[in-house]
């Protein structure tokens, strides 16, 4: 498949600004994403490239910046397996979890042993709301409760909620990219209990869950808390993330129209991480 590199240049260039602009991008098509001194680098097949797309997310980017860019065609190769090779290195999360490719095995073993071949879907553990998610999981008693994962991704979350003993675990993303690769994932992981679903929210319906994790972004979270609240059991607990520090007091009045009570949050490099009690 042939990609389009595209080359932002931010002025900040700070991480939250690049973040955030990574966010937007990847909801017009773009699939990986690379920092840079001056900004980011971004890749999207070429049938999706618009400069038109660009142009309207960058003239209603949330953020205090100046965000320029530039593009080119890629040479057309497998730029999944290259990436994996040489972006994809294996993360560890508190000396617990260790998420690695094929291509890169971990030099020792942890109690959690993820295999996760990307093919650029988010969700790799990179991503800082991902590892905070991942730090609330390792938290939880999981053993026999049935556990949602919104927005899954590569079911990174989904995989390990399995690994920690949940009985039954629903992971939905609406990319139809992200929706593919889950499915590699949770049959690479051997965790046969996840049932994965390609949609958003309006995918739920009379099936009800302990847990649920939605890692996603602030706009849409606040906008599909009723269908969540509808499918969380009583005395089951909610974790978001996909939002700023600042966001905490919106989401925490939204969470508490419908019955929640605030728990905690989480928080690296200004990204958060809230749990909720139902």
């Amino acid at each position: 498949m042939q990609y389009i590199q595209v080359q932002f240049d931010c002025n900040p260039a700070n991480e939250v600004i690049t973040d955030v602009l990574a966010a937007l991008l990847a909801e017009i098509g773009f699939e990986t994403f690379v920092p840079a001194n001056r900004g980011l680098d971004a890749y999207l097949p070429a049938t999706l490239f618009s400069e038109k797309e660009i142009d309207d997310l960058l003239s209603k980017f949330p953020m205090e910046a100046t965000i320029t860019y530039s593009s080119h065609a890629m040479e057309d190769k497998d730029w999944n397996e290259e990436w994996e090779k040489n972006y994809f290195q294996p993360i560890v999360i508190d000396e617990k979890v260790c998420i690695h490719s094929s291509f890169h095995r971990p030099e020792k073993e942890y109690e959690y042993n993820i295999l996760i071949d990307p093919k650029m879907a988010f969700g790799t553990g990179h991503h800082q709301t991902t590892g905070l998610m991942m730090k609330e999981i390792l938290a939880m008693n999981l053993a026999g409760k049935s556990v949602l994962d919104m927005g899954c991704g590569t079911a990174l979350l989904a995989i390990l909620a399995s690994m920690k003993g949940a009985e039954r675990v629903t992971a939905i993303d609406i990319d139809e990219w992200a929706y593919n690769n889950a499915l590699e994932n949770v049959q690479l992981n051997g965790t046969e209990n996840i049932r994965v679903l390609q949609g958003g929210a309006g995918l739920l319906g009379s099936e009800t869950y302990d847990v649920i994790l939605a890692n996603i972004n602030r706009n849409i979270l606040l906008r599909d808390f009723p269908l969540y609240v509808n499918v969380l059991n009583v005395g089951g607990q909610i974790v978001m993330s996909g939002f700023f520090a600042e966001d905490i007091p919106a989401i925490r009045a939204k969470s508490e129209e419908y019955g929640l009570v605030y728990q905690h949050f989480l928080v690296m490099d200004q990204w958060v991480a809230v749990s909720f009690r139902f």
